[in-house]
């Protein structure tokens, strides 16, 4: 390679690191500023000229909200729905996939053309109807009524039935058949622990989806000792004196679930992604 190649590849890489350095420090830089105004008094939060660390730095924000808000349930009400949803959804999203990937019967192509039309619907437009459906059955619990709109999700049904069609060859199904494996046995035992990588990638993404949900819980919870962490927070922040420094330590406990779920299942997502990208 002459000089001149040299310098070009040089240049080309100290921009795309120094993009990829911006890209990360806006990223990033929201989450280091509420760790740091988590520690701070009230007041100091705004202080000007700004201070990143701390000083001097108080445990005090964590100990009210633990105390003296219902944050432990807002807590626990959001990750039990939000791992229930997850479970319930992989397996009925996997379930739902293969069907449409490895079974022909009448009405599988209209049945499939709406549910990847309704994609395109938002959640906005049918949430009042779906309230409205749960409470006049009586199933308006917000512990059920919560995991609904995550337990087929129609981009989750279309992800595994693409999987599946790349990732699942016919002639396993047919062997595991011939020895007389019944169709939910093949799912089982044949099927799932071939889907590992993108059930990983359907699992982050569903938990985020139900952990962050506002719009839903909005319209659904009432009682504030049911409310989920987003509802919370908004409690926190629309309170009379705009309790900033609560709201801060709650945003950074709320965190924890999503990257305790991101770190476990980082490598099937991973693999799930590099593999759609390798066959897409």
């Amino acid at each position: 390679m002459n000089p001149g190649g040299r310098l070009g590849l040089l240049a080309r890489r100290c921009l795309l690191y120094a993009t990829l350095a911006a890209l990360l420090a806006a990223f990033t830089a929201p989450l280091v500023w509420a760790l740091s105004g988590s520690f701070k008094p009230r007041g100091d939060i705004f202080g000007y000229p700004p201070r990143l660390l701390p000083d001097p730095a108080t445990w005090h924000n964590y100990r009210t909200l633990l105390s003296d808000q219902p944050f432990g349930r807002w807590f626990l009400m959001s990750t039990v729905v939000a791992l229930t949803a997850t479970v319930v959804s992989v397996f009925v999203c996997a379930l739902a996939g293969y069907g449409f990937a490895k079974f022909r019967f009448a009405g599988r192509r209209l049945l499939f053309g709406v549910m990847f039309s309704s994609l395109s619907i938002p959640f906005a437009v049918i949430l009042v109807p779906l309230f409205v459906v749960l409470v006049k059955t009586g199933l308006g619990s917000p512990w059920f009524a919560l995991i609904v709109p995550w337990v087929a999700p129609a981009f989750g049904i279309f992800m595994m039935q693409q999987y599946i069609v790349q990732g699942v060859p016919d002639e396993v199904l047919e062997a595991a058949r011939i020895d007389g494996c019944g169709e939910f046995r093949i799912f089982l035992r044949i099927v799932l622990p071939l889907l590992r990588p993108s059930l990983g990638a359907l699992g982050v993404w569903t938990f985020l989806q139900s952990y962050n949900s506002f719009l839903w819980p909005l319209v659904l919870v009432s009682d504030s000792e049911q409310y989920t962490l987003p509802l919370g927070l908004q409690t926190l922040f629309r309170a009379e004196n705009r309790q900033y420094d609560l709201v801060l330590a709650g945003a950074v406990l709320a965190v924890l679930p999503a990257v305790a779920v991101f770190v476990r299942l980082r490598r099937q997502l991973l693999e799930g992604l590099s593999t759609g990208a390798v066959k897409g």
